[in-house]
Order: structure tokens, then sequence, then C-alpha cells
């Protein structure tokens, strides 16, 4: 009975936020490094460029529609 209360007692949560967190944050590190790779080397600076464009103009084609 003394070995179950003392397993019981090890595995507390204890932490365990903070690791998670930890883990969030350095995943979403390597997601950034990742698209600032893409964007900067593998052609991506166009692609966002176009993508933009593209977002501004539907924007301003329904705003000219409406007005």
């Amino acid at each position: 009975m003394k070995k179950l209360i003392t397993c019981s007692k090890l595995k507390t949560d204890s932490g365990q936020a903070t690791t998670e967190y930890a883990l969030v944050l350095l995943g979403a590190a390597v997601i950034a490094l990742l698209v600032i790779a893409w964007a900067t080397d593998g052609g991506g600076a166009g692609r966002i460029g176009e993508l933009f464009d593209t977002v501004l103009s539907g924007i301003f084609d329904r705003t000219d529609s409406v007005g």
C-alpha cells in the first residue's frame, strides 16, 4: 500500500504547464525560421507580394462595386 502512495506522489503535474509553454514557443520559433528562410531564399518574397496585390485588388474591387 505504501508503494502505491509513493508512486502517486511521483506523478504530479508540477511544471507541466511551463514545459508545454516552452515547447509551444520552440515550435513557433521553428515555424517562423522556416517562413523567413522560404521568403528570403525560396522566391517567397515575390509570392508574398503577389498575395498582397491579389488581396488588395479584391478589397478595392469590392469597395468600388459597393460605392
